[in-house]
């Protein structure tokens, strides 16, 4: 029988010294949230176990930092997953493709048909590793808005905001009805830093956000970089439930569904953890009005290691788990809409996940979180300044010249 084994905080050396029998095929992952996504993982192992007589599929999951942290143990080591998850873009999926833990999959897509089934938004990040295709997508999640209809109803905001403008002119109703506008978790950096993507985007525009972010402008220099910090602490001194940096996003959301804060900026993904929460009719969602309508988001992929004997067994799990058929039995499960183009929203899909289906027709492109698209050691800096100017440890000015400094002295 398969295990499914659940190692919150095990030792990744532990961890990859643990023997594995001949037809055992080992899948690490992060811990998610929802019951559902736990369970469509399960299913999946179940069904390739059925289709494979004899093999064992073993999901190992992990929180995310020690996800990460497992990850790196395993690409200096020489035992490893068959395959894992990880995210797209440079700044994640690419330290491992970079470190060689990732392995060349060009032949997979070629005879699986993936470049045929799958989005090409989801596809996008594939070929992005310098040479060959790596890891395929099995999820691409948008980020949005979501609100407490009640709490927007107290503070008498009639309307979804429609530009930043209106945001903020919602954030300070909200603040006058006794009610903070945003909960972030701030213990966990990529939370926090959602919001000052947006707002990166939002006062810089999209092509200027690109070439900060692909670190071809100069921060220092920019100025709607710094306009951009400014905005950042103005939120975190006035519109953000307080404490926050010592709250993780897990709690960040109960926090939510107690009603703590009227809004979270959130992916597509929430739609499933709200219905186990609590009741999605109390809640809606909108895209964040940065003036661009580019989508933020960002895909999750299954990587085949580099460290496999069973390369073959690995793509063919990856195969079965994007099918079209398992795919429509897990629709709505990973977020609103399947990487894979044959599956349809089902017909009984709540509201919300019917309103994600707009907002992904209604994007005019897409832009990813900066955790991904910079380099680890840039995104670290990045996490660092953004804390310390939601906290106001930091002007504005010092935070985009920290950035471009730090970006100056690594090209040394």
């Amino acid at each position: 029988m398969r295990t499914f084994a659940r190692f919150m905080a095990a030792s990744a050396l532990a961890a990859i010294a643990t023997s594995a029998q001949a037809d055992d095929l080992t899948v690490w992952t992060i811990s998610y949230s929802a019951e559902s996504q736990v369970k469509a993982l399960q299913t999946a192992a179940d069904n390739f176990e059925k289709s494979h007589p004899g093999v064992n599929v073993e999901i190992v999951m992990r929180g995310v930092d020690e996800h990460k942290t497992a990850l790196r143990v395993a690409a200096g080591s020489d035992k490893g997953p068959d395959v894992y998850m990880s995210w797209a873009g440079l700044g994640l999926g690419g330290e491992y493709v970079k470190a060689g833990l990732s392995k060349d999959i060009t032949a997979d897509y070629a005879k699986y048909g993936w470049n045929d089934r799958l989005t090409a938004p989801s596809l996008a990040f594939s070929k992005s590793y310098g040479s060959g295709q790596h890891g395929v997508p099995f999820r691409f999640s948008g980020e949005g808005v979501y609100y407490n209809k009640a709490m927007f109803e107290k503070a008498g905001i009639t309307q979804e905001p429609k530009t930043y403008d209106e945001l903020v002119a919602a954030a300070k109703k909200l603040k006058e009805a006794g009610i903070p506008a945003f909960t972030f978790g701030g213990s966990v950096n990529w939370h926090l830093m959602r919001l000052m993507d947006e707002i990166l985007e939002t006062t810089c525009g999209a092509d200027v956000h690109d070439q900060l972010k692909s670190l071809k402008a100069d921060w220092g220099k920019t100025e709607c970089a710094t306009k951009a910090f400014a905005e950042m602490q103005m939120w975190g001194q006035n519109y953000i439930l307080s404490p926050f940096m010592g709250v993780d996003q897990k709690q960040s959301f109960t926090l939510f569904l107690a009603k703590r804060a009227a809004m979270m900026l959130e992916g597509d993904w929430l739609v499933s953890q709200i219905k186990e929460g609590g009741s999605v009719d109390d809640y809606d969602v909108f895209p964040f009005p940065n003036g661009t309508d580019r989508l933020y988001g960002f895909a999750e992929y299954f990587y085949v290691s580099s460290k496999t004997k069973k390369a073959e067994l690995a793509a063919e799990f990856i195969n079965s788990f994007t099918s079209t058929e398992f795919q429509t039995e897990i629709a709505g499960v990973f977020g609103a809409l399947s990487v894979n183009k044959d599956v349809k929203l089902k017909a009984d899909a709540s509201a919300m996940h019917k309103e994600w289906t707009e907002i992904f027709a209604n994007a005019k492109g897409t832009f990813v979180n900066g955790d991904q698209a910079f380099p680890l050691d840039v995104t670290t800096e990045y996490f660092r300044v953004i804390n310390d100017v939601a906290a106001a440890r930091i002007e504005p000015q010092a935070a985009a010249a920290a950035m471009q400094t730090f970006i100056g002295n690594r090209k040394k």
